[in-house]
């Protein structure tokens, strides 16, 4: 069926395994692809209705393994009537039909299921829900592919504003690995005793209940009943013990099997819960919930992403790097089935937009921004419908939010320069951002 010479790499494998499943599910069975955490290979081949030649099976065997070499399962091809409990894989919610595979009559469909060790809540897009009573917070999360692109300190800005506007906020600082948000709007001996990572490492044994995981910001005075409370991705530890920060961060993701606490994912979003929760004890619920998340293809930042937010900021400059990296995560979010939900979720911030150039600079990046969120965009001929917005259109995801570049934030070390937010600079360059954002946020929100 296929042939080659030459070593198959881990790219090459599923290409040459799809290629392989067309075939058997030409002759009429349906199949499913199963990569594992290796990227090793194997066909599920569903013979349960009997439209499976058993004679051809060994032959599939031989060639599939021969195709695949080293990518090859040690069973590359299983019958599912010689599974124990086939209905787990092909009734699995994480397997997704193959796109671009559509079946003649008579011919069988085709699955995909993949298996990592992390990264697969990129795949599983969702919004939070509302809560008994029918409220719902509007969460945005705020990431950039890249760090140094100013997210914690875009999120220290928003986060003011929306309070100066009346809002109760609450920021929740994600970065475990570098923690930023936090430090900019608590000082250090105000802040809660516990931080996300506690909360984290806690629940994983069922032993959350009563941690101090929030506190209200201190490095400035609020007016028109807002409220800014924070929860700080570390706390400050308890009297007389060592705060063991980096032990804790060995072990936060983990998952702990038969644990009723869930994954990663749901205990992250029981944090993210309990810290609004704590909120509404102490003052009321929280108007707005602002999640810094933590940078690069990482767990945390694909759970915030996929599924804990309403609205995703991606931040990212105008160059090579930043446009291959969405690229990547884009062509994941299409190959998982997700473009159409995630889609809806993701607005581009233009961070440290140099304001001499400013009108050129946007307008390349807008250009390259539509070029890679188009893998996410659908493709349509003439005459179809579907969501495929121009270059121009500035509602588009693709469309940039610009912050400007502000000399005065070089090297600024923000906790020991009380008052840097306010300088006129500061927040020229920020105006665009937050106008747009508060919109995006408040008015359009579900």
């Amino acid at each position: 069926m296929i042939n080659s010479t030459a070593p198959v790499r881990f790219d090459d494998a599923r290409p040459v395994a799809l290629a392989f499943a067309k075939e058997v599910a030409a002759e009429g069975a349906d199949v499913m692809l199963v990569r594992d955490i290796f990227g090793r290979m194997s066909l599920l081949v569903d013979d349960r209705s009997g439209q499976v030649d058993n004679s051809r099976v060994d032959t599939w065997r031989q060639e599939l393994s021969k195709a695949l070499g080293c990518y090859s399962a040690d069973r590359p091809i299983l019958l599912a009537s010689a599974l124990f409990r086939p209905e787990a894989y092909f009734g699995s919610s994480r397997a997704v039909l193959e796109l671009g595979h559509e079946p003649d009559p008579g011919q069988g469909s085709i699955r995909w299921l993949d298996n990592t060790v992390v990264g697969e809540d990129w795949a599983r897009v969702s919004t939070p829900k509302a809560t008994s009573n029918g409220q719902r917070t509007a969460r945005t999360a705020l990431y950039g592919f890249k760090g140094g692109v100013g997210r914690s300190t875009a999120t220290f800005m928003l986060a003011r504003h929306l309070a100066e506007e009346g809002y109760c906020v609450l920021v929740v600082d994600l970065d475990l690995e570098s923690p930023g948000a936090g430090p900019l709007l608590v000082t250090e001996d105000q802040l809660p005793q516990y931080g996300i990572i506690d909360q984290l490492v806690e629940s994983a044994l069922g032993n959350e209940e009563g941690l101090d995981l929030v506190a209200q910001a201190t490095h400035f005075r609020l007016q028109n009943n807002g409220e800014l409370w924070v929860a700080p991705a570390r706390g400050r530890g308890a009297p007389h013990t060592d705060y063991s920060y980096v032990d804790k961060l060995n072990r936060v993701y983990a998952d702990v099997p038969g644990n009723s606490q869930g994954t990663f994912a749901d205990r992250l979003d029981a944090a993210v819960r309990a810290c609004e929760e704590a909120v509404t004890r102490e003052s009321r619920r929280p108007d707005v919930v602002l999640l810094d998340s933590r940078a690069g293809i990482h767990d945390i930042a694909a759970v915030a992403i996929s599924r804990l937010c309403d609205l995703a900021l991606l931040f990212g400059s105008d160059n090579s790097q930043t446009w291959a990296g969405y690229r990547d995560l884009f062509t994941a979010w299409l190959a998982s089935g997700q473009a159409p939900e995630i889609r809806e979720k993701l607005r581009m911030v233009a961070s440290m937009v140099p304001d001499a150039d400013r009108s050129s600079y946007l307008e390349t990046f807008r250009d390259h921004s539509w070029e890679c969120f188009s893998v996410l965009y659908d493709n349509l001929v003439d005459g179809d419908t579907g969501f495929n917005p121009s270059p121009e259109d500035a509602s588009a995801p693709h469309s940039p939010i610009p912050i400007l570049f502000a000399t005065e934030l070089v090297g600024l070390d923000a906790v020991t320069e009380p008052g840097w937010e306010d300088r006129t600079l500061v927040r020229a360059a920020y105006d665009s951002f937050l106008a747009t954002t508060t919109k995006l946020m408040i008015e359009e929100s579900p």
